[in-house]
């Protein structure tokens, strides 16, 4: 992801189109046409906002990147643009320096920086489903891994590696477990209408900021590919003690700046913790341009807000 061209990121590869970073595969389609048009209109109003901050010659923090810069696609792009951050290239000079790696595990080792740098998420190393689901226990009390040697029951079965979207429903007990999976109960998140429904919680500072309410047919809950998607305040979404335990989670796990995925349980009203992304796309392609720029605004100002430091 270090070169100056977005399409040195992907390469065409037997009628897909690969992911050189994570090894992932996108398939060209019409869905995939309209993905991009989408996002190429809010990259547009992103793009007018950057240039307007230029213009006005605003003094702005200076951030960089280690060891990958995000490109536009990335929530941290537009929200560093709209915050008013200014990308340089040297993180010696950055009053803002961000672990950036779309990798499960991570092992880059710090860079210079100068002193009273913000550091983000350099202590966020590993977002594998198991660590997701040993560090959510630790800090909420409940239990989401499972033995799928041993579990009676549907569970669910998906790749340990980020953004596989590969999740399966299982009936245990199971004979053979696949190497390199991960086994979780089946959480409920099923709303009226047939969809089921996550709660996409994003953190400035591992505060929650705002919340993302992703919805899809039940058919296809592990893929990405919502239906309908709303913005809403992590207040409507979580009680104040469900708040503190994804703050809480965020923390253990070394995340500064990134999402999380929440379901909640019908029949019992808990919350799990489901998946954590230190290197979030964004706002989702579901959702009205409106809101999407809104929800750029509340990252940006929670942004500049913890990080960025005051006038000169």
């Amino acid at each position: 992801m270090s070169g100056r061209l977005w399409t040195d990121d992907f390469k065409f590869d037997a009628g897909t189109i690969l992911v050189k970073k994570t090894g992932h595969r996108i398939v060209p389609d019409l869905a995939l046409l309209h993905s991009i048009f989408t996002w190429f209109c809010f990259y547009f109003f992103v793009q007018t906002w950057r240039t307007s901050r230029m213009l006005a010659g605003h003094r702005r923090p200076r951030m960089a990147f280690h060891p990958d810069k995000p490109r536009p696609w990335y929530f941290i792009w537009s929200v560093m643009h709209v915050s008013g951050a200014r990308l340089v290239d040297d993180t010696a000079e950055a009053d803002i320096v961000m672990q950036f790696d779309d990798s499960t595990e991570t092992h880059n080792s710090l860079p210079r920086v100068r002193p009273g740098a913000h550091l983000l998420n350099f202590n966020c190393t590993d977002i594998s489903k198991s660590r997701v689901a040993a560090a959510f226990e630790k800090v909420s009390g409940e239990g989401l891994a499972v033995d799928p040697r041993t579990f009676m029951g549907r569970m669910v079965e998906k790749s340990e590696l980020n953004a596989a979207h590969d999740g399966r429903v299982l009936e245990g007990p199971l004979d053979a477990p696949v190497p390199g999976k991960t086994y979780q109960r089946l959480i409920d998140n099923e709303i009226p209408g047939g969809l089921v429904e996550d709660l996409r919680c994003c953190l400035v500072g591992g505060k929650a900021i705002i919340v993302f309410r992703k919805r899809r047919p039940l058919a296809r809950r592990f893929l990405n590919e919502n239906v309908e998607v709303l913005l809403d305040e992590p207040k409507n979404c979580y009680s104040a003690d469900e708040i503190t335990v994804i703050e809480a989670f965020a923390a253990e796990i070394g995340l500064d700046w990134g999402g999380v995925d929440v379901l909640r349980d019908k029949a019992t009203g808990k919350i799990f913790i489901v998946d954590a992304n230190k290197t979030d796309m964004g706002p989702p392609v579901a959702l009205k341009l409106g809101a999407k720029l809104r929800a750029t605004r509340r990252m940006a100002r929670a942004f500049a807000e913890t990080f960025a430091a005051a006038p000169r």
